[in-house]
């Protein structure tokens, strides 16, 4: 039996940020974007998965980050509520 390396590891993406999306009181509790990138949930991710933020630090209320393994992308958007998307960006 082979196992798809990639596919297994695309799997894994996909499966956390479902769970993000599903429960985002459990993942989204950041003060700054520091915060955001000692979260230590951002290492349950795939090796070679990326992740940038946004606001906070800055004094802005709202807070955006982006996560993303080859193509699969995880979009959090925080203001007045909390809005995630998970998806494949289109070649």
């Amino acid at each position: 039996m082979l196992i798809d390396f990639v596919q297994h590891q695309l799997q894994k993406f996909d499966e956390l940020a479902c769970q993000i999306q599903a429960e985002p009181e459990k993942y989204i509790t950041f003060d700054s974007v520091s915060d955001f990138y000692k979260a230590a949930w951002l290492q349950d991710f795939p090796q070679g998965t990326t992740w940038t933020a946004t606001g906070l630090d800055d004094g802005a209320e709202q807070f955006d980050a982006i996560i993303e393994y080859r193509g699969h992308f995880l979009s959090i958007c925080c203001a007045e509520k909390i809005v995630i998307h998970c998806g494949i960006r289109a070649e």
